[in-house]
């Protein structure tokens, strides 16, 4: 029993050390809080910005030539030609089948490329 009365009187004298010391700090807050509210805002000091680093000059990407499209080669034969174009021509100058030639056509037929004079004639708008 002694020693329980011991041990609550040593929490007793510890619990009035620490309400002293919240009651310093909460003076020393109330001081803290009225000299910042007269005290002028200063500017806030410049940072210095940081030296970016370049990245080590690369070297210029070649450029590669276009590769003419089979569109491109159909529609420039057609686009070259003084008057109208069989699809017969278009097959001996450019080698492609019949079924690609016509597939080609149809696609710059919807765009407005090209005109169909009879079956297997071309010209363009």
């Amino acid at each position: 029993m002694k020693q329980l009365k011991r041990s609550l009187q040593s929490i007793l004298k510890g619990l009035k050390a620490l309400t002293e010391r919240t009651e310093k700090l909460e003076e020393q807050l109330v001081k803290f809080e009225k000299a910042q509210a007269t005290k002028k805002t200063k500017p806030k000091a410049r940072v210095k910005a940081k030296q970016v680093r370049k990245a080590p000059a690369r070297k210029p990407v070649s450029r590669k030539t276009a590769k003419i499209t089979a569109v491109d080669s159909v529609l420039g034969i057609i686009r070259n030609s003084k008057g109208e174009v069989t699809a017969a021509q278009i097959e001996k100058k450019t080698g492609f089948s019949n079924k690609k030639i016509f597939d080609i056509i149809s696609r710059a037929k919807k765009q407005g490329k090209v005109k169909t004079i009879a079956r297997g004639v071309y010209k363009k708008v």
